[in-house]
């Protein structure tokens, strides 16, 4: 069966993509992971890879052309030939399918704006719907949070796009819809019936009565508090456990962000049978849980228990700083060195014994490790193999924008970017004094380079 290829969203307020240039002719042969073309958007030219094996085929886009978000572009095919080829979607009709009563599987659906699945990544063909955070019937801005859409590579916030009412909504929580297909219709006039009904239920001939789909932003907003919404939306319906996840835990950003700095387990509540996704209010049961026999504040405090703290700084200074390093030095990391060197003194100003620093940059060959003896110079750094007590993992440059794998047998430090917000993680086993002293340094240090020099 051939796989489609879509114009994804490179950008947090991107709808459509100029492709720049196919890198892959008809027929060829492509593995998962190559690049099969470049797009440009209003901020960046960047190159879209392959999310499976097989021949590109099926071309439907020239280079040039303009393409909205989530429309198919090309196919990836067992054969050069592109045998089997579905045909493109049909365009949503002008009025309102033909259904029967309620606001279930077989109802009309009410004319607006269609909202679908956005593209989060670079190779997503699905989004997890993690959950809504609007009640069907409840007035949206162009601004809040519609809902939370998981991939393989991080859980993001989905804005509604458009000013107007939830009128229907067309997945439920828990269920893998592809790229580009709707999701939700927002209306000018408040709806008398809502229409709400998963993938599962839909008819296999409604269309809705909307205007061309327009992608939503992929840019997170500020979230409107689920109380407010269900006091204007009334009882919210029963919450559906979603199906099998892999494993993995469904959980909203806000609830894993508040767990991981209250040091509490969403896992206890899948033991517990408690509903995925877990939101907030889900918080609630597990601290009511008595304290695992494993994990009792004493023990976890005779052994020095597993930290994970984070902060935020502004990524600019350091940017600049490993630049006038290069420039004046000649280095050959400079940023490697300078957050080797940050690191070595926070460690040392929290009472750490040993500077030794292993750096690791994904992509950027194996992980090097810097052994910063007290007043060494940042020019005078350089790789050796020394066994490094603490290790710093530059995500910065990657996708990734959270990060929570665990303790290891030394203090992790994990640098992500959010925007021109840089965050820091630190992971470890070590007396919360400690924990916080040795974060609170390293970021003090990011924040203002100059200050680790002077």
């Amino acid at each position: 069966m051939p796989h489609e290829v879509i114009m994804p969203a490179l950008g947090m307020a991107q709808d459509s993509g100029v492709l720049v240039a196919w890198l892959k002719a008809p027929g060829d042969p492509v593995k998962a992971g190559d690049a099969l073309m470049e797009v440009e958007t209003d901020k960046a030219t960047m190159e879209v890879e392959a999310a499976h094996d097989g021949f590109l085929t099926d071309l439907r886009a020239s280079e040039g052309e303009a393409v909205p978000v989530g429309d198919v572009v090309a196919l990836i095919s067992e054969t050069p030939e592109g045998s089997g080829t579905p045909e493109p979607k049909a365009e949503p009709a002008d009025g309102p399918a033909e259904a029967s009563e309620g606001s279930g599987a077989g109802a009309a659906l009410p004319e607006g704006r269609q909202v679908i699945m956005p593209a989060l990544g670079m190779a997503q063909d699905t989004g997890l719907i993690v959950g809504w955070s609007v009640q069907p019937g409840t007035k949206v801005g162009a601004d809040d949070v519609l809902l939370e859409v998981e991939t393989d590579k991080s859980t993001m916030e989905v804005p509604a796009g458009h000013d107007g009412y939830l009128a229907a909504v067309l997945a439920a929580e828990g269920e893998d819809v592809p790229v580009g297909e709707v999701i939700a219709v927002i209306s000018a006039d408040k709806p008398d019936a809502p229409v709400q009904r998963s993938r599962a239920d839909a008819p296999a001939a409604a269309a809705p009565a909307a205007k061309a789909p327009e992608a939503p932003t992929a840019a997170p907003a500020p979230q409107a508090t689920r109380e407010a919404q269900a006091q204007e939306a009334g009882p919210a319906p029963a919450r559906r456990i979603a199906p099998d996840t892999g494993g993995r835990i469904l959980a909203s950003p806000k609830a894993r962000r508040l767990a991981a700095q209250e040091g509490l387990d969403l896992a206890r509540l899948v033991a517990e049978g408690v509903p995925q996704p877990f939101h907030v209010a889900d918080l609630d049961t597990l601290r009511a849980m008595p304290p695992a026999a494993a994990e009792t504040p004493a023990a976890a405090t005779a052994s020095g228990g597993a930290q994970c703290l984070t902060a935020e700084i502004d990524g600019a200074a350091l940017a600049g700083f490993t630049d006038w390093l290069a420039r004046e030095t000649g280095h050959s990391a400079p940023r490697a060195a300078a957050l080797a060197a940050f690191a070595a003194a926070a460690w040392h100003e929290a009472g750490g014994t040993s500077g030794a620093v292993s750096v690791e940059v994904p992509g950027v060959g194996p992980a090097r490790a810097f052994d910063v003896a007290p007043g060494t110079p940042l020019a005078a750094l350089a790789p050796g193999d020394a066994t490094p007590a603490v290790i710093l993992r530059d995500l910065a440059r990657t996708a990734i924008t959270g990060v929570q794998l665990g303790s290891e047998a030394v203090p992790v430090l994990s640098l992500t970017r959010q925007g021109d917000l840089m965050r820091v993680t630190l992971e470890g086993r070590m007396p919360p004094p400690q924990a916080i002293t040795f974060l609170n340094a390293f970021a003090a240090r990011l924040a203002d380079p100059l200050r680790h020099i002077l």
